[in-house]
């Protein structure tokens, strides 16, 4: 017969060495001394900055984007309710960030906040960020289109510019293609609205990529004018299953 107190004791080790159910933290490989992701640094951009329209002056300000000027930042879009995207990207990128650590990464973000008081930073800033420390960087959006129909997501990578973007042209390929495997893989479906209706884009305009000297794509990961997108957008749900599935992709490409 087992003794009360060796009872308890018993419960207690169990409930010490089983970990809860759900339970999201990273657990390593039997004879892993450290997360996979330990000495590797991430660099993600959030996409716009919510109090970005009451600064008009300051965003609308031109500044170098690879050979080109163009405005500091823009407004980004928002869903037909009026959520923003400002918000979208801050939610997917922070619920991003954590997994991101638990799997061993420094995580360097362009923004710290999502603030009607706050603006920027500028896209040239964004785009040179972390170019001498990380290993990659993803910009995380939504997109606005008013194509009838139009849904999904779209990965966009730089086009081979050989003074701007030469060096990380194949390697962000590389990680748009894998970005783009794990979304699809997570249930999201591809937009149906871009070229060749496969979800990869390039695109030799903007300065987050141009400016970049690390493997760097953006994502746009739904249409938010599509109410069937911008559902999956604003839920939680939803907003973890592109942080879940944009980690698998950073993992992956690293590994």
């Amino acid at each position: 017969m087992i003794r009360r107190s060796s009872l308890l004791l018993l419960i207690l080790v169990a409930l010490v060495l089983v970990p809860a159910a759900g339970s999201s933290a990273y657990v390593a490989p039997e004879g892993s001394a450290s997360p996979p992701l330990t000495g590797h640094t991430i660099v993600l951009d959030p996409g716009h900055q919510l109090g970005n329209h009451n600064f008009p002056r300051r965003t609308g300000r031109l500044v170098p984007s690879g050979g080109f000027r163009k405005p500091c930042n823009t407004t980004g879009t928002s869903t037909r309710g009026g959520f923003p995207e400002a918000t979208f990207t801050w939610r997917v990128t922070t619920r991003l960030r954590t997994r991101l650590a638990r799997l061993g990464a420094t995580v360097v973000l362009t923004r710290h906040s999502n603030r009607q008081d706050r603006w920027g930073p500028c896209v040239d800033t964004r785009g040179r960020m972390g170019n001498r420390v990380a290993d990659l960087r993803l910009s995380i959006h939504g997109d606005g289109s008013h194509v009838r129909g139009a849904r999904g997501f779209h990965v966009i990578a730089p086009t081979d510019r050989r003074r701007w973007t030469h060096d990380i042209h194949d390697s962000s390929t590389r990680l748009a293609r894998q970005a783009r495997t794990s979304l699809r893989a997570a249930g999201v479906p591809v937009a149906n609205y871009t070229v060749g209706g496969r979800g990869l884009v390039f695109r030799s305009d903007l300065g987050t990529l141009n400016l970049s000297d690390i493997p760097a794509v953006m994502v746009e990961l739904g249409n938010m004018r599509s109410s069937r997108d911008a559902r999956r957008m604003t839920s939680r749900r939803g907003q973890t299953t592109y942080a879940r599935a944009l980690a698998d992709a950073v993992l992956t490409y690293l590994e």
